[in-house]
């Protein structure tokens, strides 16, 4: 997969946040290079987040999330500034522009920046602060916004209009990215050279035509990354596959809806797991959601669950999220349950009124903002877990699902 075809949810994201008319806009087209943003002298140009997905050197595959102005008045104005807040959830490097002139006094800067400046800090974002149209400051002008922000090391003057140490404010963007080598593996890690993987597609009604869904084409990469060898077989042939191979393969690795078919047929000394678990691991925090398959158990007559996707697809007649999860859960606990449905950005703030939030593997949500889904469900209390482990559960296999990954989790 080239760096232009690289999945938005594998991409580094990039909020831009500021005032109305900080220059957002012109500050994403002048670091690109190209005129992505639209661009107005209008307050309030930008009314919702606008994304783009695209190369930025040095950095490489990147998101750019233009934001609305976060002091927008009014009931609708701030009903766009919570959707700029939400952005803060998937963004992996924050740039907060100001408008040199027109950011005023020091108490202007306490009531605007310096709130959202601790939003972003508080959420362990990395940041940079761009101050723009600086090619129209004085020296004694750039010294109060220096004296003010104190010691901050990623604080530039930049220019979108006459590009002024734009080069520079993208060299300190992908100096503040993770590196690779920190970055988690989704499966190469648990794989040595020569193994030889299992991987359990199924094509039904409700798998897209002519192609492989993201998980599964993420893992055969994967695989390959590792110099494994990956074998991919329906549910159907995984028998005559198995039976096919002169070397015993390492793992078997299947789509969670064929996990009860696809366990009987693996042998005990062969590792089975599920891709929706191995997107758990990679993203968020497997033993959470381990943890939060047990509270099946608990679910009682009248409690609702909340059944949440990370994309937004068109739902068939066997859709899994509002379909066949509802009657597994219902026909494994025995219980007369409600289910709520969320897709793509939604989630809900309050989680308080739910027993149980099942979530789908996120391979179109990044890291941080799978991460943030769980970290409120664990700060309200309520147990989280994924497709993969709550199926394992159901089956009566999620220890078998979980061996592979030993103390790598």
């Amino acid at each position: 997969m080239g760096m232009n075809e690289t999945p938005s949810a594998n991409r580094v994201h990039i909020g831009i946040f500021g005032r109305r008319n900080a220059g957002k806009s012109s500050m994403i087209n002048a670091v690109t290079g190209q005129n992505l943003a639209i661009v107005s002298d209008i307050k309030g140009t930008t009314t919702d987040p606008v994304s783009k997905t695209m190369e930025l050197l040095p950095l490489g595959p990147v998101v750019m999330i233009d934001t609305p102005g976060l002091d927008d008045e009014g009931e609708l104005g701030e009903k766009r500034m919570a959707k700029g807040f939400q952005v803060l959830n998937k963004t992996d490097i924050a740039v907060l522009v100001i408008d040199g002139m027109a950011a005023g006094s020091r108490e202007e800067l306490e009531r605007v920046e310096k709130p959202l400046l601790n939003r972003i800090s508080g959420k362990e974002i990395p940041y940079v602060i761009a101050v723009n149209k600086s090619e129209k400051l004085t020296e004694s002008r750039k010294k109060e916004i220096r004296d003010f922000f104190g010691k901050e090391a990623n604080l530039l003057f930049v220019s979108a209009k006459t590009g002024q140490y734009i080069e520079k404010l993208k060299e300190c963007i992908a100096r503040l990215a993770p590196s690779e080598d920190a970055q988690k593996r989704l499966v190469r890690d648990l794989l040595q050279n020569g193994d030889i993987a299992v991987l359990v597609v199924p094509v039904d009604s409700a798998a897209p035509k002519g192609r492989l869904i993201l998980p599964q084409q993420q893992v055969i990469r994967d695989c390959l990354e590792a110099g494994a060898i990956p074998v991919v077989t329906r549910e159907t042939e995984l028998p005559a596959a198995l039976k096919a191979l002169a070397k015993k393969p390492k793992v078997v690795i299947t789509d969670s809806q064929a996990f009860e078919r696809v366990e009987k047929d693996t042998p005990e000394d062969v590792y089975l797991t599920s891709f929706s678990i191995l997107m758990a691991r990679w993203k968020g925090d497997l033993m959470q959601q381990a943890a939060g398959a047990a509270a099946i158990d608990s679910l009682k007559d009248g409690d609702t669950v909340l059944i949440s996707e990370g994309c937004t697809h068109h739902r068939q007649c066997e859709d899994i999220g509002t379909v066949k999860m509802p009657k597994w859960l219902q026909s494994y606990s025995g219980k007369e349950l409600e289910f709520q449905f969320t897709s793509g950005t939604e989630f809900p703030e309050d989680l308080s009124g739910y027993a149980l939030i099942v979530h789908c593997g996120g391979c179109m949500l990044n890291e941080r903002e799978m991460k943030y889904r769980l970290q409120c469900a664990k700060d309200a209390g309520i147990p989280m877990t994924n497709y993969g482990t709550a199926i394992a559960k159901m089956h009566g296999i999620l220890e078998r699902s979980m061996e592979i990954f030993g103390d790598v989790v």
